[in-house]
């Protein structure tokens, strides 16, 4: 058995129908608009922070105010104007004002569309950030680095890129992973939230910044190791979120962040013309569908949203339809768990990354047909 099946529920019976879809988006992106407090911020959810705890992020990518503005701008919403990077200097978020992309200031600025000397300064600032991952180090400014080099073609942004993926590359054995320093612990993670798999992502993603040498370098290394901490059975693909046993705490993940759907969505744009890592690819794609929408969570990091993005990352790789479709399924499925948290709860859940927004920028992503994961692969 490569998944748990009681963190799984059975799909919807609904059918993908345009209308319905876009109906549901736009509900979610009006409820959104019109949930901001006068301060910018949105309203926590008692699912994203424990209660009375008072070290929760409020206005990062991730789970804050800049992912929710940046959702709403991608479905064509305009959300309320506020300086929110004044107002993050001026009430950080935990741990204080770090330079971070999902969580930090690089998010924050380019959600703001604020592409200057700041943002450039947060990025040099990351580029030795101990813990090698995405969340919070220099992987994740990278990507912030790139689109800033997207969008003004300043030499600058590339160089800021290429002194972040020097350091990541040094700091990378040969047939070994990466090590996380994060919260006074020292780990090494596959998936793609906090190691191996978002860490190649986002050099991959500059692939063009490097000389051919290193790019067909990282290129046979990321799928060599893909494929040697694989766990493959009857057809079907998985992987552990550390090295060791399947298993992790309480369950085998099937998740974004941990298992084979962030796997795919992280890595399916490697070695195209390789037919057996494609092989890998389908059979973690395989994995994913036959576990079926998770019932511990509706959103992109760790709920059924992201894991629609595998699909449409194996769509983008093999122009297979079967992709699309269960791609679509996924989404509605997701929507639907929208409907149902906020039956129980009597409100929304105000975050990008795992609440109700991350499902509607899935949906649409279904209705374009478009791969990638949001606020990562594209901003």
């Amino acid at each position: 058995m490569l998944f748990s099946p009681e963190f799984h529920e059975p799909l919807t019976a609904r059918g993908w129908d345009e209308a319905w879809v876009g109906a549901q988006i736009e509900r979610i992106a009006d409820d959104a608009v019109a949930a901001v407090g006068d301060d910018g911020l949105w309203p926590m959810h008692p699912s994203d922070y424990d209660q009375g705890d008072e070290d929760y992020v409020r206005h990062g990518l991730y789970m804050g105010a800049a992912g929710m503005v940046w959702g709403l701008r991608t479905l064509g919403f305009e959300p309320p104007s506020h300086d929110l990077y004044a107002h993050y200097l001026a009430e950080p978020d935990w741990p204080g004002v770090v330079p971070g992309y999902l969580i930090g200031e690089s998010g924050i600025l380019l959600a703001s569309r604020q592409i200057d000397d700041r943002l450039h300064d947060a990025i040099l600032r990351n580029v030795g950030n101990p813990t090698n991952e995405l969340m919070w180090g220099a992987p994740g400014t990278m990507l912030a680095a790139l689109y800033a080099y997207e969008a003004t073609g300043e030499q600058r942004w590339a160089d800021a890129w290429r002194a972040s993926a020097e350091e990541l590359w040094a700091r990378w054995p040969a047939g070994e992973l990466w090590t996380q320093d994060m919260y006074e612990t020292i780990s090494v993670y596959i998936g793609p939230a906090h190691g191996f798999a978002g860490n190649v992502r986002s050099l991959w993603l500059g692939r063009d910044l490097l000389d051919d040498t290193r790019a067909a370098e990282l290129e046979r290394r990321a799928i060599e190791t893909t494929t040697a901490l694989a766990f493959r059975a009857d057809g079907l693909a998985n992987w552990a979120p550390n090295p060791g046993p399947l298993a992790h705490r309480d369950r085998i993940r099937v998740q974004w962040c941990h298992g084979a759907p962030g796997m795919v969505a992280s890595l399916a744009s490697l070695g195209r013309e390789d037919e057996a890592f494609g092989a890998l690819l389908s059979e973690a794609g395989e994995l994913t569908w036959r576990a079926g929408s998770l019932a511990t969570g509706l959103g992109l990091c760790h709920g059924t949203a992201g894991n629609a993005v595998a699909f449409l990352a194996l769509l983008d790789r093999t122009g297979d339809e079967r992709w699309l479709d269960r791609a679509r399924r996924f989404a509605v499925h997701a929507l639907e768990q929208v409907q149902r948290e906020r039956a129980r709860h009597g409100f929304g859940r105000y975050t990008l990354w795992t609440g109700d927004l991350g499902a509607a920028v899935v949906a649409k992503s279904c209705l374009d047909g478009r791969p990638g994961m949001p606020s990562l692969d594209w901003l």
